[in-house]
């Protein structure tokens, strides 16, 4: 299993946000764990994962009403 950890800018700035991308992203094959720093101005969210492509997580955020640019 080769883990990479994939990392994106994004909108989710406040606990009530990543409760809602919570069960999104809880979800997803693939991810082994995922976190949001809304304390960084680029809010970024570092999702941990044997499988996915960076396509996948934010097409899955942008489903639920959230943005995510690669960085």
């Amino acid at each position: 299993m080769n883990m990479k950890i994939l990392k994106f800018k994004t909108n989710i700035n406040c606990d009530g946000c990543i409760a809602k991308v919570t069960p999104a992203l809880s979800a997803m094959q693939g991810i082994s764990k995922w976190e949001v720093n809304t304390s960084d101005p680029k809010k970024i969210l570092s999702v941990e994962t044997d499988a996915l492509k960076e396509e996948d997580s934010i097409e899955k955020l942008k489903a639920v009403g959230f943005k995510a640019e690669i960085l």
